[in-house]
């Protein structure tokens, strides 16, 4: 498992909203290790079992807290995040449409700070059998040695359910998220996944748009011994047109899902044409 362990402790910024309210509970139900929630102004309230705060600070002089995961709407997200990177060691941000010069200030201060963002627009981590900070569906995940990250939340799910239904399982899986700026990247987690005991193999799923999946099949090709299984989504997608995700558009042969999979085969790796596929790469090496 890599970053959401049995010591990751948890609070949940926003959680008075109708989105972290609800995550705050499905977390909880999966064990996660969520100790409070901060609503500036709401300070005292009881959200069930959960305690809400003020602020991370508040927080922090009662509890043993190392992790955020955010809720709060965009045009607050960035003040939220730089609460939670001065503080914490792991920051989840949820929000989507955070304004681009937003997020690139975020992930600077947590460079400074030496914090793992995952994030803008992630569907979050999940260590199965240990907890999850996000807003995937636990049921089709099972403990196992399979890590896979990815840039699109529906994509995590569907590789992961195959996976399980193969009778494999998960060791972590993270979303890095499907903004031009994010925290962690591809070649961040992969080398993660070859450092963890737990991890035998690796899933990426990638997508058009930018140039991380690129960068990862150097990274791969340099340093990543252990299997990586790639899936590249938008194929058929027509030049210039945005598809899904922000980060999600091409010009010319730059981004196109051609150059991303031509990028992968040549640092050897397997690049699956349909996400069922992977299961049958993955059991080719074990």
């Amino acid at each position: 498992m890599i970053i959401l362990d049995e010591n990751t402790k948890c609070v949940v910024q926003g959680i008075t909203g109708k989105q972290g309210s609800f995550h705050a509970q499905e977390m909880l139900k999966y064990n996660t290790k969520i100790l409070a929630g901060t609503s500036p102004g709401k300070g005292g309230q009881k959200l069930g079992e959960i305690t809400v705060y003020d602020s991370i600070k508040e927080t922090k002089e009662e509890l043993d807290i190392n992790a955020s995961i955010i809720f709060v709407p965009a045009p607050y997200a960035m003040d939220a995040a730089f609460e939670a990177i001065s503080q914490l060691d792991i920051v989840v941000i949820i929000t989507e449409h955070i304004p681009i010069h937003d997020s690139m200030k975020i992930i600077e201060y947590a460079r400074q700070n030496d914090t793992i963002v995952i994030g803008p627009n992630t569907p979050g981590i999940i260590t199965p059998g240990i907890g999850k900070l996000g807003i995937m569906p636990t049921h089709i995940f099972k403990k196992g040695n399979i890590g896979i990250v990815s840039r699109s939340g529906t994509l995590t799910y569907e590789v992961a359910q195959q996976i399980t239904r193969a009778g494999m399982g998960q060791s972590t899986c993270l979303g890095i998220g499907g903004d031009p700026i994010v925290g962690m990247d591809f070649a961040d987690v992969l080398q993660m996944f070859e450092d963890d005991n737990d991890t035998k193999a690796m899933v990426m799923i990638g997508e058009i748009g930018g140039n991380a999946e690129e960068k990862a099949a150097e990274y791969i090709a340099e340093r990543i011994q252990k299997p990586v299984i790639a899936y590249i989504a938008g194929v058929t997608a027509p030049p210039g047109k945005r598809m899904g995700h922000a980060g999600a558009i091409i010009e010319g042969e730059s981004g196109t899902a051609k150059s991303k999979i031509k990028s992968l085969e040549t640092a050897g790796v397997n690049v699956a044409r349909r996400p069922s596929e992977i299961a049958g790469f993955i059991q080719e090496y074990f």
